[in-house]
């Protein structure tokens, strides 16, 4: 890092070496996104391939401008106010889950009960303009959630996430064509872990590819023909409104509430554990800020045709380390958002295999997991833990369902009591999963909170748990009203156990608030820069 004696007389580079590496990291993670998505899209939900890759796509382009471009502009205005040149900025992209979740949980269903990929399309746009109205709400509240929950709570719900959904998946793919993921797996772990340079500073992450994609090719696991087919259908669209369809998916809103509520606070939740991380590794962004982009990202994307709800993205730390400052997450939006508007994403999957390219989102998964118990103090490693645990919940049953889903049928239409006889216990991993974002929060804060004999503070989490789960938002299928009165109680009856230890013991006077994460960051052992 250097610093200068005022901010006045900081000069800023506009790019750096590790801005390349960070680039070339963040904008594969990001093409493989809308590689998913533009998939999903055409062979889910139907939707012609026109209006994917001439409207979806290029509405998605502005998104990511709209994000990345003032995401630089954060990082640069903090780099000036603190007087240093190691300020990296926030990634953003497509938000993964809820890729799958407005695929799979409006869209699909909306289709089948239609049989009109338009009409769940338009569904899919209402509930990405939801999500955006709650993120933007959430701008004006997280700050004050973010002041009085545990940074233990944050990183570690972020580390179950990583695990349990930027990691798992990925390394599962690796494995299924171990030949060429493993030799890119260990370019990215030598080029990001280590001081070690590639021959002409060559960035790690087009090392890795190249490498990757070679094998590939060279081993027979690609086909010249599907880039002959993709490259015919390269065209140039601009994105245009699409208000009409907005509208005729908000008519319909009522169903969609159900998820776009928890899911909203969900995103903003996530927001609030990205920026804590970023603090963790020493950049303290301004959260109102970030979410304000995040919310204002999803509703100018659903004015424009995209159902997929933009978001900061997890892995801060490990641009930073790679050696990313202030313009590789602009550099990404602008060449993605050119891939978009020009209709290259379908020769990019035929060109580039997906084992090249998993083993970046595989070393992010690492990367955040290890900071959550490096930057907390070492008694809250329980914390971070259990934090973890509803992710990993959440995760377990959605595989589950997957495989059941696959074979024709339902959990509940098997019986949990029948599965239960195969050693799964299926509904209860169901239970503490649901929500997981909010209950790792929950259960982490609460953890952190006893550990530090601050029990009233426990027994207002604890509460708070009974309250978010009497509604839904964790540990419940659905948002209704009553919606786990077993669940609520726990949490309200282990609210007042904490209150009695609260009286029969010592206890602190005053809140832990979150001030380390200004005063004291705590940076992850950063690799050199190639």
């Amino acid at each position: 890092m250097t610093t200068t004696t005022g901010p006045a007389r900081l000069k800023l580079p506009w790019w750096v070496g590790g801005d390349t590496n960070a680039f070339f990291g963040l904008a594969f993670n990001v093409m493989v996104n809308v590689l998913v998505l533009s998939g999903l899209c055409l062979g889910v939900v139907h939707l012609p391939g026109s209006d994917v890759f001439g409207v979806i796509l290029p509405a998605m382009g502005i998104q990511l401008l709209i994000g990345n471009l003032y995401y630089t502009y954060l990082a640069r205005r903090l780099a000036r106010r603190e007087g240093r040149d190691d300020v990296c900025a926030m990634p953003y992209g497509p938000s993964v889950p809820h890729m799958f979740i407005v695929v799979f949980v409006i869209m699909l269903p909306t289709y089948l009960a239609t049989k009109n990929p338009l009409q769940a399309w338009a569904a899919g746009l209402a509930w990405s303009f939801i999500i955006g109205v709650i993120v933007l709400i959430g701008a004006f509240v997280g700050p004050y959630i973010r002041r009085f929950t545990p940074r233990a709570a944050m990183l570690g719900t972020l580390a179950g996430i990583s695990i349990a959904f930027i990691s798992m998946r990925p390394a599962a793919q690796m494995w299924e064509a171990a030949w060429i993921a493993l030799p890119v797996l260990m370019i990215i772990l030598v080029g990001f872990f280590t001081d070690l340079k590639l021959p002409g500073n060559i960035p790690v992450g087009l090392a890795a590819l190249l490498v990757g994609t070679a094998i590939a090719w060279a081993g027979g696991y690609m086909n010249p023909a599907d880039v002959g087919a993709a490259a015919e259908n390269i065209a140039v669209s601009l994105p245009s409104l699409n208000i009409d369809r907005l509208l005729d998916g908000l008519s319909q809103v009522s169903p969609l509430l159900a998820t776009a509520i928890p899911l909203g606070i969900y995103n903003f939740t996530e927001g609030m554990s990205n920026v804590e991380s970023a603090a963790a590794a020493g950049d303290s962004f301004n959260l109102r800020s970030v979410l304000l982009a995040d919310g204002a990202g999803a509703v100018v994307g659903s004015m424009l045709g995209s159902p997929f709800p933009p978001a900061v993205y997890i892995g801060h730390p490990g641009w930073k380390s790679a050696g990313g400052r202030t313009s590789y997450s602009m550099a990404s939006g602008v060449v993605i958002a050119l891939f978009c508007f020009l209709g290259m994403f379908a020769l990019l999957g035929a060109v580039l295999p997906a084992p090249a390219i998993v083993p970046i989102l595989l070393y992010i998964g690492l990367l955040i997991g290890a900071q959550a118990f490096q930057s907390v103090p070492k008694a809250h490693a329980v914390a971070v833990v259990m934090a973890i645990i509803p992710n990993i919940a959440s995760w377990a049953q959605g595989y589950m369902d997957n495989a059941l889903a696959a074979a024709g049928t339902t959990a509940r239409e098997v019986g949990y009591a029948t599965i239960a006889q195969s050693g799964t216990v299926y509904e209860g991993t169901a239970l503490l999963g649901g929500g997981a974002v909010l209950a790792g929060l929950v259960l982490g804060s609460i953890t952190a909170f006893i550990i530090d004999r601050s029990f009233v503070w426990a027994a207002g989490y604890a509460f708070t748990g009974a309250a978010l789960a009497f509604v839904g938002l964790i540990h419940g299928e659905r948002v209704e009203w009553n919606a786990n009165d077993q669940v609520s109680l726990g949490y309200l009856f282990a609210g007042l156990v904490l209150l009695a230890f609260a009286f029969l013991g010592p206890r602190k006077a005053e809140p832990v608030k979150n001030e380390q994460t200004v005063a004291e960051p705590a940076p992850v052992e950063a690799p050199a820069a190639s």
